[in-house]
């Protein structure tokens, strides 16, 4: 049996290997974006991105209705705490959610539900 010798000899049938995912700062938009929305499980940041008017910019707003992908799989199993991420990633496509959160008495509140359900999970353990 003969084999090709030389490159000339073989029969490329393979598509070119698709371009490397650019990199932003070293980073992939995935890693970004994953960083991004699992932030959002903090209400101290919303209560941040509300005092920088973040949350009143359509661009801003449009961009937390297509992170909303988050919450399909496969995307979801990447998620570290998706219980409060997608939680508060829903609460933020509501108008008036994204007004109330500039409120310390919300984001107190946020927090302190956050605190009791991950002392409730513990004792489940």
């Amino acid at each position: 049996m003969d084999f090709p010798t030389t490159s000339s000899d073989v029969q490329m049938s393979q598509d070119p290997p698709p371009e490397p995912e650019p990199k932003y700062g070293g980073y992939s938009r995935f890693e970004i974006e994953l960083e991004f929305v699992q932030s959002l499980a903090n209400p101290y940041y919303l209560n941040h991105l509300a005092s920088q008017k973040l949350l009143n910019e359509p661009a801003f707003v449009a961009y937390l209705s297509y992170l909303r992908y988050w919450s399909r799989p496969p995307y979801v199993k990447y998620l570290i705490y998706p219980g409060p991420t997608l939680k508060n990633l829903e609460l933020l496509q509501e108008e008036k959610f994204r007004q109330e959160i500039i409120s310390p008495e919300l984001v107190q509140a946020l927090a302190a539900e956050g605190a009791k359900a991950s002392v409730d999970w513990h004792r489940e353990e």
